[in-house]
C-alpha cells in the first residue's frame, strides 16, 4: 500500500514562504520512476493543480497563478516531493494535496485530478494580508 504524507503547512503573512513536503512510502513505491503533483483546493471551489514532476524528462510545469512563485521538486533518496512556495498571497490560501501514481500521457493529462492514483491527506496553508 502506498502512502503520501504531507507536512509543512502554516499561517503566513502574504509575502511569505513556506516549504511543503510530501513523503511517499511503501509497495516498492519510487518517486524516481512515477510522476507526482501538487494540487489544491479552497472553500467552495474545485481543487485544482498547481505543479507537476515527472514524465520521460522529469520536466516541471506550474499552473499560470503560480509560475514564478513555486518550484517543484524531488528527493529521490528521500522518496520525498517538495513545493518551494515564495510571494505568498492570499489566494493562495487552501488545502494541498500531494498526488502520485499518475497514469497516462504526459500533457494536459496530468493537470486532472482524476488521473492520480494516490493522494495524500492534505496539509493547510493560510495567508493572511
Amino acid at each position: 500500500q502506498v502512502q503520501l504524507v504531507e507536512s509543512g503547512g502554516d499561517s503566513v503573512q502574504a509575502g511569505g514562504s513556506l516549504r511543503l513536503s510530501c513523503l511517499v512510502s511503501g509497495s516498492g513505491y519510487s518517486v524516481s520512476s512515477r510522476s507526482s503533483a501538487w494540487f489544491r483546493q479552497a472553500p467552495g471551489k474545485e481543487r485544482e493543480g498547481v505543479a507537476y514532476i515527472g514524465g520521460p524528462a522529469f520536466s516541471t510545469d506550474y499552473a499560470d497563478s503560480v509560475k514564478g512563485r513555486f518550484t517543484i521538486s524531488q528527493d529521490n533518496a528521500k522518496n520525498t516531493v517538495y513545493l518551494q512556495m515564495n510571494s505568498l498571497k492570499p489566494e493562495d490560501s487552501a488545502t494541498y494535496y500531494c498526488a502520485g501514481g499518475f497514469s497516462g500521457v504526459w500533457d494536459d493529462q496530468r493537470r486532472r485530478s482524476a488521473n492520480y492514483e494516490y493522494w495524500g491527506q492534505g496539509t493547510q496553508v493560510t495567508v493572511s494580508s
